[in-house]
């Protein structure tokens, strides 16, 4: 399979323009008395013209009249325009003044909003609005948390972005059909949002797990979020009411429901972090994972009385914990990695709190980000602080107290040229991911790609792309990306200077 190019360019040939003709001719000479009448036609007088047009020009010059003279039609060049310039990262560098330009053809949906303050965590919020959405335009619901100047300026925000339409084209009105006419419009998405006061910066958010066969729970019904502050504590939040303002016009919400959280987590003390996730065994069970820098993490328990944190903390590792991944198979396991450049398998079932197996080392650098294949459960990519990214099978993992030999990844990238930020695997495609770095750019990767070299084309500038990269988007300081479980293909990043919502032809 080739791997799609990065920039397509569509040239169309614009028809060639009709040669002008003069309007000057000789008049018809008019009849004398003395000769017979002739019936006179009432399109004569125009055929005669039209035809003494052609002699316009030489009968001039016989009367001495200038004519002005007729000018040959511009022909247009049917020569495509000049393919824009491909960048690369490792092999171009952008020089003082120039800017990157999105090529709008390799888009089915690009849209990128602003923020006050930059939110460098967020979730996606299901909806009501049903799967496997392919119809434009789109809606997407996500909650975030501000990195605000001041402590008390931070802010729990739940955006609803509507009317993301799809990306328009050049030439995409002549193939489109009528039933698609409204999908083809390109207007700016309409932004509304709520939010609830929050002190401290938010390092890391996320959302309570939902079913995808089941419905939002009514607004009497509660749909939580956490939140990890940097003065240490870890917020647990009811979102409904927020999201039913922004749903139901005229509604009005609980404030004192919403403006404070319905639980918090002081396990962790002042110590800040930004590993967390969420598990959930039953609608009125959920489970909450949270890491912090000091090495600890710690679990933190709800029932239908309310949330409970486990004294106990898990202690293998050595120092910071960066991230959090419950096993999508085993509802006891979960997995870990750290600044001590190791991945860590759990069971909380385990006594002393200890890891029962690891890969150590798994990265040359700190170990950022984990993400977990919802579909293949053995299958677990991590991203590194040296900008490797690598996919382990973890049933080749050391299992503590054993001599096994440290595993080496199934696929090891390095592409990215800095820092991995996020990795998520895809919500439903089983052997894509993506990943974000520091270095600015989202990147698309699908495994099941293989080299192929009857059918690459290969050139100085391309002969280091690993044909598993599907396609490079390009933001400015992105933090984390997550994949749209409702709509295929779409994935929203954040960065430094907002958010953004794209599709690409390449998924």
């Amino acid at each position: 399979m080739s791997k799609r190019s990065v920039t397509e360019v569509v040239s169309t040939a614009d028809g060639q323009a009709f040669l002008k003709v003069s309007g000057a001719g000789a008049r018809r000479e008019a009849s004398t008395e003395d000769e017979m009448g002739e019936f006179e036609d009432a399109w004569e007088d125009e055929i005669e013209e039209d035809e003494d047009v052609v002699d316009a020009e030489a009968d001039s010059q016989e009367d001495g009249m200038d004519v002005d003279e007729l000018m040959p039609a511009i022909e247009e060049s049917e020569q495509p325009s000049a393919t824009p310039d491909v960048f690369i990262p490792g092999t171009h560098t952008l020089g003082e003044d120039e800017i990157l330009e999105p090529d709008e053809s390799v888009y089915l949906m690009r849209h990128s909003t602003g923020v006050d303050w930059p939110c460098l965590s967020f979730d996606i919020l299901r909806d009501n609005l049903g799967e496997e959405r392919q119809r434009f335009p789109h809606t997407v619901w996500i909650v975030t948390g501000t990195q605000a100047d001041l402590a008390k300026n931070n802010e729990i925000v739940v955006y609803k972005m509507s009317s993301l339409h799809k990306t328009q084209k050049n030439g995409d009105d002549s193939d489109s059909d009528d039933d698609e006419e409204d999908d083809a419009l390109d207007e700016d998405p309409i932004i509304e949002h709520r939010s609830v006061p929050h002190l401290g910066g938010v390092n890391r958010i996320r959302a309570q797990p939902l079913p995808a066969s089941e419905p939002l729970p009514p607004p009497t019904q509660p749909y939580h979020v956490a939140s990890w502050a940097e003065t240490g504590k870890i917020h647990i939040w009811d979102m409904r009411p927020l999201i039913e303002s922004l749903e139901t016009p005229g509604y009005s919400f609980d404030k004192l429901r919403s403006s404070k959280p319905v639980f918090t987590i002081d396990a962790h003390g002042r110590a800040e972090g930004f590993a967390m996730d969420w598990a959930a065994s039953s609608a009125s069970s959920i489970r909450l994972l949270t890491g912090d820098i000091n090495s600890q993490i710690f679990l933190t328990t709800s029932t239908v009385s309310g949330f409970s944190v486990l004294p106990q903390p898990f202690t293998s590792h050595t120092s910071s914990v960066e991230d959090i991944q419950w096993s999508p198979a085993e509802p006891t396991v979960f997995a870990s990695c750290s600044a001590d450049r190791t991945v860590q398998i759990w069971d909380v079932r385990s006594k002393g709190r200890k890891s029962v197996a690891g890969i150590d080392p798994a990265h040359e650098s700190d170990v950022n980000v984990i993400s977990w294949n919802k579909g293949t459960s053995y299958l677990l990519v991590s991203g590194g602080d040296e900008g490797s990214i690598k996919v382990w099978d973890l049933r080749n993992v050391q299992k503590k107290g054993t001599s096994t030999p440290t595993p080496t990844p199934i696929a090891s990238f390095d592409w990215h040229k800095g820092p991995i930020t996020s990795l998520e695997w895809h919500p439903s495609d089983l052997s894509t991911f993506a990943a974000s770095s520091a270095d600015g750019i989202v990147s698309l990767w699908d495994l099941a790609v293989e080299h192929d070299d009857d059918e690459m084309n290969e050139t100085l500038d391309t002969k280091d792309i690993p044909p598993q990269m599907l396609f490079n988007h390009h933001q400015k300081d992105v933090k984390e990306i997550h994949w749209h479980p409702q709509i295929p293909g779409a994935v929203v990043s954040t960065g430094a200077e907002g958010f953004d919502v794209f599709s690409t032809i390449a998924t």
